[in-house]
């Protein structure tokens, strides 16, 4: 009898607790595809599943992971990938979404519901940060967030930013694309009250070498509340603040419930706005 055999009975005549049987879930090994080790319990660690990082792998391997995924019942998202790839594994598996300009393929049964009433501002400072300001918010919204775009908002047109004061104020947390030197993190950070996340772009002239000018740039922020993710990295800033803007909502609905001596809905659990 295995050990998940085992504490099933266990369960089932009474011996064991949810809480005990969850715990060893999430604990349960990956699945070996001998390239790749598939983690199919980190939805139950994480709350959502592994992202598959595209670049570097085959358009076979990727398919054998996703279908891997979607045997489990898993959604999947892979990052990174670019137009020849992206062909070659749709042509593979049914159903698949091609994001071009953020360079993501995501499959799913069906669209994730909405999870928070909170938005996600996603600003990018010029129109070749798009790309990496795509990813977070194509990310963002795949992990069942409403997210709202402003584009093309940098510092060399300070006014532009500033015209849209009244609907920034409207997030529960902030992804801030920019290259160069990187500077409109800092100015958003000065002009709400919420969570800023940094992406430093690799977009620029020689001395911006890469995008690390922008880097030390937003390391270097006066402004408080300002976290910084690594150059290009969209999909880890969509991630971060997927996590935060469902976690700030969940939070304060469960003090407005205490408050009042009700209920506060379980977190993933489906918001219903009106």
């Amino acid at each position: 009898m295995s050990k998940l055999e085992e504490l099933l009975r266990e369960y089932k005549d009474g011996r064991k607790d949810l809480e005990e049987v969850l715990h060893f879930l999430r604990k349960l090994p990956y699945e070996n595809l001998s390239f790749a080790r598939v983690d199919h319990h980190r939805r139950l660690r994480r709350g959502y599943p592994e992202v598959v990082y595209g670049e570097g792998k085959t358009a076979d391997q990727v398919v054998s992971i996703v279908q891997a995924m979607a045997d489990f019942g898993s959604r999947a998202l892979i990052t990174r990938v670019d137009a020849v790839k992206a062909a070659a594994i749709m042509t593979a598996i049914p159903g698949m979404v091609y994001h071009s300009e953020a360079r993501l393929l995501s499959w799913e049964r069906e669209p994730l519901p909405i999870l928070s009433q909170g938005a996600i501002h996603v600003l990018c400072a010029g129109s070749s940060d798009v790309p990496v300001a795509e990813e977070a918010a194509v990310t963002a919204e795949f992990m069942g967030n409403r997210v709202k775009r402003f584009f093309d908002v940098g510092v060399a047109g300070l006014h532009r930013l500033l015209g849209i004061w009244d609907e920034l104020q409207e997030a529960s947390v902030y992804v801030v694309t920019a290259g160069m030197e990187g500077a409109l993190p800092s100015v958003v950070g000065g002009l709400v009250e919420r969570p800023v996340i940094a992406v430093p772009t690799s977009v620029g002239y020689g001395a911006s070498f890469n995008g690390l000018a922008a880097l030390l740039g937003m390391l270097n922020s006066c402004a408080p509340g300002v976290a910084v993710v690594n150059i290009d990295n969209g999909f880890g800033a969509g991630y971060l603040a997927a996590i935060i803007n469902q976690n700030t909502m969940t939070e304060a609905m469960r003090f407005s419930a205490d408050a009042v001596g009700g209920d506060a809905p379980p977190a993933g659990k489906k918001i219903e706005s009106s």
